[in-house]
């Protein structure tokens, strides 16, 4: 549609310049008759030498990149054309100087505005192709980057379900439809850019419920939604990572806080936990959250606050303006 579209405009600039030329060449050339008026002889020639240079010369001598030669070649033909419209149209016997004073307009108004309207075209293209180019990278990164979270989520549960298989059995079939929500969440609905905040959150319930299963006589789990409605969207498997990084590198027998809260479509998250300071500065540490800002900065551009706090506990905070 958009390259139709384009087509459209670029006849329409077409045709309103033609008709606009001729009326004012024949307004300034009135003394003459139509049927009499050289100008109009020497139009069809002019519009061949206006579109031998739009279709041939200005592609060529762009591509090649030849921008001197190609000066030198423009300044040639407007210079033919005007003494062909001297001589053999208007058949004045003036100098050559004095043709060129009085006539030359006429052929370069038209040489240079198609010059300039195919060169304005040619950079619409550009920058289209050139955004289009964006965006595919922009959707390949964020693919690229869910990949890497995906399996530390699936992976994390399914060790839980194996360990409980063997302690407390009872409790695997509960385990197992949760994973299987996890799993549809995951595999399909996180391919969306954006999904209901409804399913997000039933996502992290499940997760954290595996952790408070793991994690039982271990750590303690504080866990607060408050939230004013469900009916957001918002980027999946944002929080995910936060709230796995915490689990994995806080302290045995500590706190973990997680608090998520939306008003008026603004998400205030944070997670707090105390954290082994060696393990902070291991790259595995570091290579979630860099790859949660990366998302965040693809996504959400400046529509997002992230900050990472280390004092005696370990603090993120995240605010993001909502769909």
């Amino acid at each position: 549609m958009n390259y139709i579209n384009k087509n459209i405009s670029q006849i329409l600039v077409h045709i309103l310049f033609w008709v606009l030329f001729v009326f004012v060449s024949l307004f300034i050339f009135s003394e003459y008759y139509w049927v009499q008026n050289p100008f109009l002889q020497y139009l069809s020639i002019l519009v061949v030498i206006v579109y031998l240079n739009n279709f041939i010369l200005l592609p060529f001598f762009v591509k090649k990149r030849m921008y001197v030669l190609y000066i030198f070649v423009f300044a040639i033909i407007s210079f033919l054309a005007t003494q062909l419209y001297c001589n053999a149209f208007r058949r004045c016997s003036c100098s050559i100087m004095n043709c060129l004073s009085e006539y030359l307009w006429q052929s370069l108004v038209p040489l240079i505005f198609f010059s300039f309207i195919w060169m304005l075209y040619r950079y619409i293209d550009k920058q289209e192709e050139v955004e289009r180019i964006k965006k595919e990278h922009t959707e390949m990164e964020l693919k690229f980057l869910k990949s890497q979270i995906n399996p530390h989520v699936l992976f994390n549960n399914l060790n839980t379900i194996y360990s409980y298989s063997i302690e407390k059995p009872n409790e695997v079939p509960d385990m197992i439809l949760m994973l299987s929500d996890n799993l549809k969440h995951v595999l399909y609905e996180s391919n969306s850019k954006t999904i209901a905040l409804e399913k997000e959150l039933q996502f992290l319930d499940n997760y954290i419920k595996f952790q408070k299963i793991r994690t039982e006589g271990v750590k303690r789990i504080n866990y607060k939604v408050d939230i004013d409605s469900k009916h957001h969207q918002i980027a999946p498997l944002l929080l995910i990572t936060i709230i796995e990084n915490a689990f994995k590198h806080s302290t045995l027998n500590s706190d973990i806080d997680i608090l998520i809260k939306v008003n008026h479509g603004v998400l205030d998250f944070s997670c707090q936990n105390d954290f082994n300071r060696e393990a902070v500065s291991t790259d595995d540490f570091k290579i979630g959250l860099q790859n949660l800002e990366k998302r965040l900065q693809l996504i959400y551009k400046d529509d997002y606050e992230f900050k990472i706090t280390k004092t005696d506990t370990f603090i993120v905070y995240l605010k993001l303006n909502l769909e």
